[in-house]
């Protein structure tokens, strides 16, 4: 059985994968019958993906099974727009994590401000319950 499956290589942390048929039984990083792609998920530009999809329909229509991660990727592939609507999305997560973070500055600085008010009264009682005992 051939199967359409991601095989990993580049450097520890810095992920780069190939797009390869490769035999079903086979290692992940084994010895492949062909290599159609590549995609690097570090990079932000219409290079992430790069996929032969002629062959890919070529090996599909010989049998092999494609990978849920490969299906994902080949319809990416396809998304003109997918740059676009990525860069939509995480400006909409930073502003959310901007949000939270201000949120939490003003949350935690009041609390401050009473404990030093706090420790201010207790300097106040202290020091009148000295004049009392002399």
């Amino acid at each position: 059985m051939v199967r359409v499956r991601l095989s990993r290589a580049g450097a520890k942390k810095r992920p780069y994968y190939h797009i390869v048929v490769i035999d079903k039984k086979d290692r992940r990083d084994g010895r492949c019958l062909e290599r159609i792609g590549s995609y690097q998920p570090s990079l932000e530009t219409e290079d992430r993906i790069k996929l032969d999809h002629e062959r890919l329909e070529h090996w599909v229509s010989k049998g092999a099974q494609i990978s849920e991660r490969v299906k994902h990727l080949k319809k990416y592939s396809l998304d003109s727009d997918n740059i676009s609507k990525r860069a939509k999305i995480k400006s909409t997560q930073l502003e959310k994590l901007k949000e939270k973070r201000l949120a939490k500055k003003t949350t935690e600085a009041p609390a401050e401000e009473v404990k030093t008010e706090a420790s201010a009264e207790e300097v106040k009682t202290e020091a009148s319950a000295e004049e009392v005992k002399t």
